[in-house]
């Protein structure tokens, strides 16, 4: 006996808008239940982990606003990564490496205020973010090009280089970047003044602004736009582009340099606002979660624009549920791959008939 998928001829376009809602709540289901199994009350836990971040829409207390402002600080870089791998995955481009896109868009804006540190301009902002998006791009651009010239999988050579750019950044901030005043801690001098990006009251930045930006600039592109047409049936259909005479390499480049410059500005906007400063980690993983943002957004920038709101809540409730709760910080992540499961399960299950096949014994030869 044996499972196999069959694909089937016609699915529910209702059940493919109503799969991340499924999959969310049965993400809560599973949450619950590791949470009894771990000697908690499972609704306080889920309250402290996924309400708690969002209770100043109930209490309206000046106290509680500071979360809010904290859900779209992290909501921002999941916003702009996952609305460019929406468009790359929409072309079955699967670029894995934001988080290595991120990290050396990080390291290139950053290296403005780290070699000039006494340059403070306006053009000091704007060429730190131009150069971020750059870094990204640059970075994007290898996978892109080993695909294209000699068939290499996009999906292992971006994620590989993810851990370049982790140690790449790891040697410069405990080498020739570290500040020779930091007392030997493994990081760069502090921004300060146009090295970061303005703030609204000090909490929330402008690099909120980026991520609502691009979601509707990419939602234009995808809508209205030739450009948009030819991904979407790249990727629907490669052979129907062919005869269209659509460039599939032209795509790979284009979904590279998107995904991968906009993962860029996301790390130099978290350099520039949340950071303040290189150092060993500047990220906890937005380029991985991200992925996951894209597909609960549908590959729609907008949707990705509302995932990334949810998932934002997952890294604040966990760092509220270990504080309260006494349960450690990692736990985000693990929601956040039980999410991912239950998305991908969900649109298997769409696309897809399970059916069991039962071997048969094979018949019996007739003695002679």
């Amino acid at each position: 006996m044996r499972l196999l998928l069959e694909k089937r001829s016609e699915h529910s376009h209702t059940m493919v808008y109503l799969s991340p809602v499924i999959a969310i709540g049965l993400t809560l289901v599973t949450g619950a239940i590791i949470f009894a199994f771990d000697g908690l009350n499972p609704l306080e836990a889920l309250y402290v982990y996924f309400l708690e971040p969002l209770k100043y829409l109930w209490t309206f207390a000046p106290d509680d606003l500071w979360s809010l402002e904290q859900l779209a600080v992290k909501a921002a870089p999941l916003a702009l990564i996952g609305a460019g791998l929406s468009v790359s995955y929409l072309a079955n481009v699967w670029n894995i490496g934001a988080e290595g896109q991120l990290t050396a868009g990080a390291i290139f804006g950053s290296a403005i205020p780290v070699m000039f540190p006494e340059w403070q301009s306006p053009l000091t902002l704007v060429l730190m973010l131009v150069f971020g998006v750059l870094g990204g791009m640059a970075w994007a651009s290898i996978p892109a090009f080993l695909k294209n010239r000699f068939g290499a999988s996009e999906i292992l050579t971006s994620l590989m280089l993810v851990y370049v750019a982790g140690l790449l950044l790891d040697w410069l901030v405990r080498g020739p970047w570290r500040d020779p005043g930091g007392h030997n801690f493994p990081q760069t001098i502090a921004f300060s003044d146009w090295q970061l990006l303005p703030s609204f009251d000090g909490t929330l930045h402008i690099g909120t602004l980026f991520a609502v930006i691009a979601a509707a600039a990419l939602t234009v592109l995808m809508g209205r736009s030739l450009k948009g047409f030819e991904i979407r049936v790249l990727g629907a259909s490669p052979r129907a582009g062919r005869f269209a005479g659509f460039s599939r390499k032209g795509a790979v480049w284009f979904c590279f340099m998107l995904s991968g410059g906009l993962a860029g500005l996301a790390g130099i906007s978290e350099v520039m606002s949340t950071v303040g400063q290189l150092q060993p980690s500047i990220s906890p993983g937005y380029g991985f979660t991200a992925i996951i943002v894209a597909f609960l957004g549908r590959l729609n920038p907008i949707g990705a624009l509302v995932a990334a709101l949810a998932l934002a809540i997952s890294y604040l409730g966990g760092e509220a549920a270990q504080v309260s709760l006494q349960i450690s910080d990692k736990i985000a992540k693990v929601f956040q791959g039980i999410l991912l499961f239950y998305i991908l399960a969900c649109d298997s299950m769409i696309l897809y008939r399970p059916r069991l096949i039962f071997n048969r014994a094979p018949a019996a030869v007739p003695a002679e």
